[in-house]
């Protein structure tokens, strides 16, 4: 997945996988995934996605600082 804002550009692709949170079972509806990527640059974002009655229903990219993204490591 990629998100474009004005300035940055981030690709699940291209960025590396910091750390994979998975909670339920494939096909489970209110199962969902959470990854946090650095990219290339060190820009953090979390990549979600999850079944249809998950808090993820919908494919997404949040940004985060270094520090949210220690804290999310942290917590996570």
């Amino acid at each position: 997945m990629v998100k474009k804002t004005a300035k940055k550009v981030y690709d699940t692709e291209t960025a590396t996988v910091v750390k994979k949170v998975t909670s339920g079972w494939y096909g489970d509806p209110a199962g969902y995934e959470t990854t946090m990527y650095v990219t290339p640059e060190g820009d953090y974002f979390l990549y979600t996605y999850g079944g249809e009655t998950s808090p993820y229903a919908k494919e997404n990219i949040t940004t985060f600082t270094k520090a949210k993204a220690q804290e999310w490591l942290k917590n996570n």
